[in-house]
């Protein structure tokens, strides 16, 4: 075989990077970065659970990319087969690099079984792609999967892949009609043996047969494929040692025999298979990703989520606009639609103060808020009617750990310590999801350090949402406002989760929080108010 034939660059072709560069690239001089703790706080890894890669590898805040992953993913859902074809690769893959770590720590002829064995998974998986890929190739839009189907039809119409095929055909035939081999062994004087190797390579096994049964039958009659003494009691008696040696000079001899196949085919490995596998086999992170995030997607429209591709704005424009959002691990934790809400950053609120009463969807909309740009940032749709986003750098949540509802100051000393970090590392490209924090302190105390921590943030000019029971912090909003706007803080807004005639009926509204309100529809839900209260005074009395 001819192995200067120009291997194509198979370095670019990727299922979520435009180009190699953009694997790296960053926006505005920032690299986006989504932690474990946000991951695991936001349930991101109840949504897609992935096993080969870490789901924060996959998070970006470049633009380009974001909409190639897009195209990536309305290709996945126009064409429900590609994710079958996708899960039909990773086998083969599997198999190849498992082969390739048998084959490094093998013998000779082991390695040459084994770069055969890859070949013929190669020429398999070429071949599926080929039978079920190309004929729907036309139909596909992406960037990623047109490149990825005019690779596989370069590569497979090739004449270098025919005649790799051919190769393949003609060494696998060689290697499978060996059936057995002749050994030779000549003696001295002593009969003692003196010299031993292969005089031939057979293509049908040696019968099993004793020189007594030849006589008796007076079969002299050359007979080359009967044994008529075995030449020791193989594998029965023999130690795994000695198992190892004979197996060893069996295999010695066949390396010798076929020595210039093997140095011939080591050039095909070398040229040409590990250089086309090893694209696919780097894909397998990818693969994965892409049919487990296309199977989230499904599992969504099933449960009636909407869904939208989000439209990318600009970083520093700080857009976040969402209409009919919603939190999609509720919905399919609870195996339905959940109510949507509308939701906004803008000139007027960058950060809000989000109170209501409890279990009256304030943590529901606060994740669903992060979870809209981790999808989108992600390259996935957005669980949303329609939605416009910038990118931000990191995404940071500082959530109950649990306990945080006593006063223990300890666990303020925790908390306290968990904010400060985030101060660290925020910019003001950064999202900052803040559920019930400072609550494990008295509710002065509560307030006064959380409205101190709402003026940093003002300042840091990032985006934000501070979900909490402290009234008192949803009052200061507009004392913060006035501490940092002249110097050129974000404005703070409130939100309320919405209560009617005492029932939740989880909408969130932008409006200021009226303690007393929620207070007298609690109160009347459970008979607490002072009419209520009379009444059972006076039918006690009457009762009387």
């Amino acid at each position: 075989m001819d192995s200067r034939e120009i291997i194509p660059d198979m370095s670019d072709i990727s299922l979520l990077y435009p180009s190699s560069e953009s694997e790296r690239m960053t926006s505005h001089g920032v690299q986006a970065h989504l932690s474990s703790d946000t991951i695991k706080q936001l349930e991101i890894d109840y949504l897609i659970d992935l096993r080969t890669s870490d789901i924060g590898d996959y998070f970006t805040c470049d633009s380009d990319t974001i909409r190639y992953r897009q195209e990536t993913f309305e290709d996945m859902a126009a064409n429900p087969e590609l994710s079958s074809i996708l899960n039909k690769m990773i086998p083969f893959l599997n198999d190849i690099t498992e082969l390739r770590q048998l084959g490094s720590d093998g013998s000779s002829a082991d390695n040459y079984l084994y770069s055969i064995a890859e070949v013929e998974l190669y020429s398999s998986l070429m071949e599926m792609l080929k039978s079920e890929l190309l004929p729907i190739a036309p139909s596909l839009k992406s960037t990623a999967f047109r490149k990825f189907a005019d690779r596989i039809n370069t590569l497979t119409e090739s004449d270098y892949y025919k005649e790799v095929n051919e190769r393949l055909n003609e060494l696998t035939s060689r290697v499978r009609e060996i059936k057995s081999i002749t050994i030779g062994v000549n003696l001295d004087a002593g009969m003692r043996a003196e010299k031993a190797g292969v005089l031939s390579v057979n293509n049908e096994p040696f019968k099993s047969g004793d020189l007594l049964n030849k006589m008796l039958r007076l079969d002299f009659k050359k007979d080359d494929m009967t044994c008529i003494a075995p030449l020791v009691p193989f594998k029965k008696t023999q130690t795994e040692n000695s198992q190892i040696a004979m197996a060893n000079a069996f295999n010695g001899a066949l390396t010798d025999i076929y020595r210039q196949s093997i140095r011939s085919w080591k050039k095909v490995i070398q040229h040409y298979v590990l250089e086309n596998t090893d694209f696919l086999i780097k894909m397998m992170p990818e693969i994965e990703f892409v049919t487990k995030a296309s199977e989230l997607i499904g599992k969504l429209k099933d449960v009636g989520c909407p869904l939208c591709t989000p439209d990318m704005k600009k970083m520093y424009e700080k857009k976040f606009s969402a209409s009919g959002l919603c939190n999609p691990v509720v919905a399919l934790k609870l195996n339905t639609e959940t109510v949507p809400n509308d939701f906004t950053f803008d000139e007027n609120g960058m950060i809000y103060v989000l109170t209501g009463p409890n279990r009256g969807g304030k943590s529901v909309i606060t994740c669903a808020v992060g979870i809209a740009f981790a999808m989108a940032q992600l390259g996935l749709p957005v669980c949303a009617e329609s939605c416009e986003i910038s990118p931000v750098d990191m995404i940071f949540t500082h959530f109950p750990t649990g306990g945080e509802d006593t006063i223990d100051k300890g666990r303020l000393g925790e908390e306290c310590s968990r904010l400060s970090m985030i101060f660290e590392e925020v910019t003001e490209y950064s999202l900052v999801l803040l559920d019930e924090s400072l609550s494990s302190t008295g509710s002065f105390e509560g307030a006064y350090i959380a409205s101190e921590v709402l003026e940093g943030f003002s300042l840091v000019k990032c985006r934000g949402i501070f979900s909490t029971h402290l009234h008192d912090l949803a009052a200061a909003v507009d004392s913060v406002n006035t501490a940092t706007g002249p110097c050129g803080g974000v404005r703070v807004d409130n939100l309320v989760a919405a209560i009617d005639s005492g029932k939740r009926n989880f909408k969130i509204r932008r409006e200021k929080p009226d303690g007393r309100s929620y207070a007298r529809d609690i109160a009347e839900k459970y008979g607490l108010s002072l009419d209520n209260i009379l009444k059972k005074i006076h039918r006690g009395e009457n009762s009387k």
